[in-house]
């Protein structure tokens, strides 16, 4: 990028991590309710076709837990586990969430320094309104520099000795 470039993103970007996350678009969580078996809540991740977490949620849609990727690999991998054990026996109960007007600067100070990679979003009653993902915040961000990312080379460190075509 030119200095002209570099610069106006340096501007743009403090704004862009004041908005609330309401402006970042994200897919629906992935739930559960209480009682689902491991093996279960296994197949709900496999059937997304993403690495993800599995929310449980209770009969008013409040959340009641998280069981994430790294909950399953840390735990299921390597010692045997009796896949027919309800979601409660392993999932996280009191998983960090958001607010929708929480800021994308929140997301993304937490994620960066918290090792979180989604968080559920939830009201003040605590039902689960969604999920922003890692993948969502950048996205957003993206978004915010089409002509900038467009015009990146292949290799970002790349310089052209010459005009292509020339």
């Amino acid at each position: 990028m030119t200095e002209t470039t570099e610069r106006a993103v340096a501007e743009r970007v403090p704004a862009l991590a004041r908005e609330t996350l309401r402006v970042v678009q994200r897919r629906g969580p992935l739930t559960v309710p209480p009682g689902t078996s491991l093996a279960d809540c296994l197949r709900v991740i496999q059937r997304s076709g993403v690495g993800d977490s599995v929310l449980v949620t209770d009969g008013q849609g409040r959340l009641a837990g998280v069981l994430t990727e790294r909950d399953i690999f840390s735990r299921l991998v390597g010692e045997p586990v009796d896949l027919r054990r309800p979601v409660e026996s392993m999932m996280n109960r009191e998983p960090r969430t958001f607010r929708i007007d929480e800021t994308v600067h929140d997301a993304i100070w937490l994620m960066a320094t918290g090792v979180y990679r989604n968080v559920p979003i939830v009201d003040d009653d605590r039902r689960l309104v969604g999920i922003v993902r890692q993948v969502d915040i950048l996205k957003y961000l993206a978004e915010a520099f089409p002509e900038e990312l467009l015009n990146l080379p292949p290799r970002p460190h790349q310089r052209m000795k010459e005009s292509e075509g020339a």
